[in-house]
């Protein structure tokens, strides 16, 4: 298993990229972190991987980092983006959450 964006999810944080002028060189990084209704929440941000840290995963021009710690709980992990008429945004699909809230953020391992 590994991490998995689909298409959407990638056009999607290229565009953030342009948007905020985020350096093509910038991976995604993707961490859990505590807090949320339902215990952890996934955080996103932009920095360098640390190749002695981090298991980094390509999609088309698209890197994505994720700490060895995170990716206990992330393993499997597969992020859509939508765009629907509730609002927008990633959506997290993890195999791994025993419970997650009701925003989709916030989750139980």
């Amino acid at each position: 298993m590994a991490i998995q964006l689909t298409q959407k999810a990638v056009d999607n944080v290229n565009r953030i990229k342009r948007e905020q002028n985020i350096p093509g060189d910038k991976a995604l990084r993707i961490a859990v972190v505590g807090g949320g209704c339902s215990g952890l929440s996934y955080r996103l941000t932009f920095d360098n991987p640390d190749p002695a840290n981090d298991r980094v995963f390509t999609f088309g021009d698209v890197k994505v980092a994720v700490d060895q710690k995170s990716y206990l709980v992330l393993n499997g992990l597969s992020i859509d983006f939508s765009d629907g008429l509730d609002g927008s945004g990633f959506v997290f699909s993890n195999p791994n959450a025993s419970k997650t809230c009701g925003c989709g953020t916030s989750f139980k391992a």
